[in-house]
């Protein structure tokens, strides 16, 4: 069985640009304002002072804030794309 991919560590960027290192020792830049939707990341898009702020969660294997929002490794990791880009697409069909 092979091991799950998770978040090592991350460098905050311009703007909401990140420098990931996966636990694969994959480095990647990621830019997570897709991601940054909703009401749970509001205070993060609106301060760049407080995204900023994330860190990684060593249980978790993700990136965390200080509010409890998160971002899941795996959609990090294979660069998919956020969960409301999916619900608008079916909208539209």
């Amino acid at each position: 069985m092979s091991q799950l991919v998770r978040i090592r560590s991350v460098m905050p960027l311009d703007g909401f640009k990140v420098h990931l290192t996966f636990t694969d020792e994959t480095e990647k830049d990621v830019d997570l304002a897709p991601y940054l939707r909703g009401p749970v990341f509001e205070s993060i898009r609106r301060d760049q002072e407080v995204f900023r702020s994330m860190k990684v969660d060593q249980r978790m294997g993700t990136i965390v804030w200080p509010s409890g929002a998160d971002i899941d490794p795996d959609v990090l990791f294979h660069g998919l794309q956020p969960a409301w880009m999916h619900s608008e697409s079916a909208l539209v069909r």
